[in-house]
């Protein structure tokens, strides 16, 4: 199996990326599909399967710090996490859909910020990482059914006095540009009339930096996440998620829109791996198990809400139950 990686884009070639990704779509000559084609990538000449198909490549997003996830710890060339190993399911159903079993896997590292100007323009094929499936993204890009479902909460020190939202009064608080906590915590703020300073990381992992260094009083993210940051700090003993969740948000896998062979193989990838059993031992290699880069285990125990998502999946933004997690 023949991998490599993509350089993370200037923002010149990025808007060049996204103006020509724009402006040449209509008039791109694709020629027909070769003998042996699938049905799928037929179907569809402009669509992401025969994109595939015609360059031998398919191009995986990664985040670099969203544990556990997608991520990067000893080796900066090999991401992983529960939503990597979700995608490699991904790409060997597109290996079979294509009859394609050398098919190369070419990373391409995504952000907060990236990830959807870059699955649209088509520079990422697809992702799964911890991206939330919400109405205004679904303007933007398609979604897969969900495989994983957070609340968002808190992170702060055992002993720095916040034990909830209502605590953030006078205090800096960091959550991650470009997600919906950033805009969920703002409006919070504001309507509370609270004279909190929120400051934006560009990533979950200098969001945790800035709270271990005392710049940040907590942090809000996803709480799933939020472990992941306590099990990477020097001493996670010294870190609580704290605060009632404030929502619950489906993950899913994020892909371009009106191309439904494509998303059907990715579909039908996560819905075996859900109805066979084998996201239950994915599920526990990721969650309660020590995990790298610090083997640390995240006791985090597979929620109702996620129990049932596996049962039932689907696509929808809402979530079924509304327990707590």
């Amino acid at each position: 199996m023949a991998y490599s990686f993509a350089k993370p884009l200037t923002f010149a070639a990025f808007v060049a990326l996204g103006l020509a990704g724009c402006n040449n779509s209509s008039e791109t000559a694709v020629e027909a599909p070769a003998d042996g084609a699938t049905t799928e990538a037929a179907a569809n000449p402009n669509g992401t399967l025969q994109k595939i198909k015609d360059s031998g490549t398919i191009v995986v997003g990664y985040r670099d710090s969203s544990i556990p996830f997608s991520y990067v710890a000893d080796d900066p060339n090999q991401p992983m996490g529960y939503a990597h190993d979700l995608e490699m399911k991904i790409v060997e159903a597109v290996k079979e859909n294509l009859n394609m079993p050398d098919l190369e896997v070419r990373y391409n590292l995504i952000t907060s910020q990236t990830r959807i100007p870059l699955v649209q323009n088509g520079t990422v094929d697809f992702e799964c990482g911890s991206t939330t499936n919400n109405v205004e993204r679904q303007e933007q890009v398609a979604f897969s059914n969900g495989f994983f479902e957070i609340g968002t909460r808190l992170l702060t020190k055992a002993d720095g006095g916040v034990t909830g939202f209502d605590d953030l009064a006078g205090k800096r608080l960091v959550t991650t540009a470009g997600t919906t906590s950033e805009r969920y915590i703002r409006q919070f703020v504001d309507e509370n009339s609270l004279d909190t300073d929120i400051i934006s990381a560009k990533d979950h992992g200098e969001g945790f930096l800035m709270l271990e260094n005392g710049r940040a009083d907590a942090f809000m993210m996803d709480d799933v996440l939020l472990a992941g940051e306590k099990a990477k700090a020097k001493n996670p003993a010294e870190w609580v998620i704290v605060g009632e969740p404030q929502s619950f948000e489906i993950y899913g896998c994020m892909m371009r829109k009106d191309d439904p062979e494509f998303k059907t193989v990715v579909n039908d990838a996560l819905n075996q791996t859900f109805s066979s059993g084998e996201i239950n031992s994915i599920y526990d290699k990721w969650f309660l198990n020590p995990i790298p880069p610090k083997n640390v285990n995240l006791s985090f125990e597979m929620s109702d809400n996620l129990k049932a998502l596996i049962a039932n999946p689907h696509d929808s933004d809402q979530p079924k139950m509304a327990t707590a997690q």
